[in-house]
């Protein structure tokens, strides 16, 4: 009975092992991905220089995420849900709407643009793709829950006369706008274009 009960902690102890092994090999994917979409674009990730980047045989992407593609879409899915958790918290701060606008852009506007990359590069690709294009409208309207509620209430604040929805693509399509044309080194108007934006949410 003694041997029996051995045997049985031995294999959980193995099996708990492999879990584990197989969540940091995960983790060490989704984190290669992520850098190599920033750095080198979807153009440029492969099989192979995924498991290189992550450190693992190559064979494991497959065998853990079905395709390369499903690989990116949850490092993208995974990355979201990390800034989605950051922006809830920011306008969920006891501090004035104008306080958090401005925190938002400096996000918005901060060095690191490994996000927007990622998300640029694989909407590019979603557009042959009906199962990543549902995927990443998923993302979208994610992203427009944390905006409808952040804009809710300086919407009646402010006097905004455009309906919620309405205000709420307004703000995703001018970040979109702003990420497209820095990400290929335009920045004309911009800075004027926040100071404007700012001062009237301040008057």
């Amino acid at each position: 009975m003694a041997d029996g009960g051995c045997a049985v902690a031995a294999t959980e102890s193995v099996a708990a092992h492999k879990t584990v092994a197989r969540a940091a090999a995960q983790e060490a994917l989704l984190d290669a991905a992520e850098r190599l979409l920033a750095s080198v674009g979807y153009a440029g990730v492969t099989t192979r220089r995924l498991a290189e980047e992550a450190g693992i045989n190559h064979g494991l992407v497959h065998y853990y995420f079905g395709s390369n593609e499903n690989l990116l879409v949850q490092a993208l899915e995974r990355f979201t849900r990390r800034l989605i958790a950051r922006q809830r918290e920011l306008y969920a701060a006891d501090v004035p709407f104008a306080d958090k606008w401005r925190t938002a852009m400096r996000y918005l506007l901060a060095e690191d643009v490994s996000y927007q990359k990622i998300w640029l590069e694989l909407q590019a690709l979603a557009w042959n793709n009906h199962d990543m294009k549902a995927r990443l409208a998923q993302v979208n309207a994610d992203w427009r829950a944390v905006l409808t509620d952040a804009f809710e209430q300086p919407r009646r604040e402010l006097g905004i006369g455009l309906p919620l929805e309405a205000l709420v693509s307004l703000v995703m399509t001018f970040n979109l706008g702003i990420i497209i044309e820095r990400l290929g080194g335009i920045e004309t108007g911009h800075r004027e274009l926040l100071d404007w934006i700012e001062q009237w949410i301040t008057r």
